[in-house]
């Protein structure tokens, strides 16, 4: 419990605050579309929702569509520009080199991600896209917000496919 000693974080709240709300929307993925359960939403510095969006990549026959790129295409036709600078880009999953890129390329300031990808993570499990110096762009990250939460859908999702019982 904080105290006036030891106050909450206000980042560390508003981190889980938001990744609450990409999980919503990855659990809209799996029930709404039958997609991997993968959520993201995109704020900006002042706490506005610029976008968001969660796997859309086999219902609209689009290898782009991860919920991430879904966010960011949302947000940069809501502001009238392909850069996103000061934003936050909350994801329920260690985004791939596609999103990855796609971030630096936006200018998106701060990625903060639920579940490790330990196979084709690119924010640090595989690779380390967002910070490696050779871009003109590094985007600051924190994983495993809710991690075990996001782990736990992303794996339970699979399980049904396979027949097996949750987690």
């Amino acid at each position: 419990m904080p105290t006036v000693d030891n106050p909450p974080d206000p980042s560390t709240t508003a981190d889980e605050r938001w990744m609450r709300h990409a999980l919503d929307l990855a659990r809209r993925a799996e029930h709404e579309d039958d997609e991997i359960p993968v959520g993201a939403v995109l704020v900006s510095a002042d706490g506005e929702v610029l976008g968001e969006g969660w796997n859309r990549n086999i219902t609209e026959h689009d290898p782009t569509a991860h919920a991430e790129v879904v966010a960011m295409r949302q947000a940069g036709r809501r502001i009238g520009n392909h850069r996103l600078l000061g934003s936050t880009l909350y994801i329920t999953l260690e985004p791939c080199a596609m999103c990855a890129m796609a971030m630096v390329h936006a200018r998106v300031a701060r990625v903060v991600f639920g579940a490790f990808d330990p196979k084709t993570g690119a924010a640090g499990s595989v690779f380390d896209l967002l910070a490696d110096p050779r871009h003109n762009h590094r985007v600051e990250v924190r994983g495993g917000v809710l991690g075990e939460e996001a782990g736990r859908m992303l794996g339970n999702y699979f399980r049904r496919k396979r027949g097996k019982p949750p987690l």
